[in-house]
């Protein structure tokens, strides 16, 4: 085990008893699971290093990615070269990559023929400067029937991405509780679902906010979104909507460090921000 304080000892411990019931509910969470792995490695625990690694592989498995289920499987043989669960599991990797039969890909649209005149796409959609997230939000709520189209509209708002805002720009989940038309809970548990972004309770959570505040204020406000936890090269960073690409263009410009993105509260995350950025 590293020499780590106390206090540190406490917070891997803490990270673990939060990952340990983020990974129970979404078994296939296999960046959660990552995360839970150094915190093992980093307290010196080995067999639950080697547990939580067969646990990652097995989460690819699940999600067909063989390739990478194998290097995991691998890298617990190098240092349990004979265990059995391992050996099981390669094995059935392999005769299953043998068996298995690739799916053709769709195409997106039918490809136009040779010398064919290009028709114009009238239902062509408008360039934007911003992806905020806004037509997957709207496909998730408005195509599912969720909400009205109004209602969306009503709803959603773009922040001013040149102006600085005065303060959080509240989320559109949020927005949509405040007047009524779809309880928070059910929003977050629906964009969960649909984007299977882990949901992490911020209010149970010792936030690092001294982190925060090493980060743009003008982005997290603009965003909703905070920086809550580090550990070794990964930040962990919450959202309410896991649908913005700017958002996460912008941290991404911002850190070297490799970003895992969880779905929480924008309660939660706006009552942080507000404590860092006064």
């Amino acid at each position: 085990m590293a020499n780590l304080t106390p206090s540190e000892a406490a917070q891997l411990g803490q990270t673990i008893e939060m990952f340990e019931v983020i990974t129970q509910s979404q078994p296939q969470d296999y960046q959660s699971l990552e995360i839970l792995k150094e915190a093992y490695s980093k307290l010196g625990r080995e067999p639950d290093v080697i547990k939580t690694s067969k646990r990652i592989a097995e989460a690819y498995v699940q999600l067909g990615q063989l390739s990478s289920a194998i290097l995991e499987y691998e890298t617990i043989l190098q240092h349990s070269p004979h265990d059995p669960d391992v050996l099981a599991a390669l094995k059935s990797i392999e005769s299953r990559a043998n068996t298995f039969v690739a799916s053709p890909t769709l195409p997106d649209a039918a490809p136009e023929k040779p010398g064919a005149p290009r028709a114009k796409k009238s239902t062509d959609k408008p360039v934007v400067a911003v992806d905020d997230g806004r037509q997957s939000m709207r496909k998730v709520f408005v195509d599912s029937k969720i909400i009205s189209a109004g209602d969306f509209d009503l709803c959603w708002h773009s922040p001013d991405p040149f102006a600085p805002p005065t303060g959080v720009v509240e989320a559109f989940v949020q927005t949509l509780a405040d007047k009524g038309i779809h309880p928070i809970e059910k929003s977050l548990k629906l964009l969960s679902d649909k984007s299977r972004f882990s949901y992490m309770p911020l209010d149970r959570y010792d936030t690092d906010l001294d982190l925060t505040r090493g980060f743009s204020a003008e982005i997290c406000r603009r965003w909703c979104v905070l920086p809550f936890d580090k550990l070794s090269k990964t930040l962990l960073i919450a959202t309410a909507n896991p649908y913005n690409q700017q958002a996460f263009r912008d941290f991404k410009e911002a850190t070297k460090f490799r970003i895992v993105w969880y779905l929480a509260s924008p309660v939660d995350i706006t009552k942080n921000l507000q404590k860092v950025f006064r």
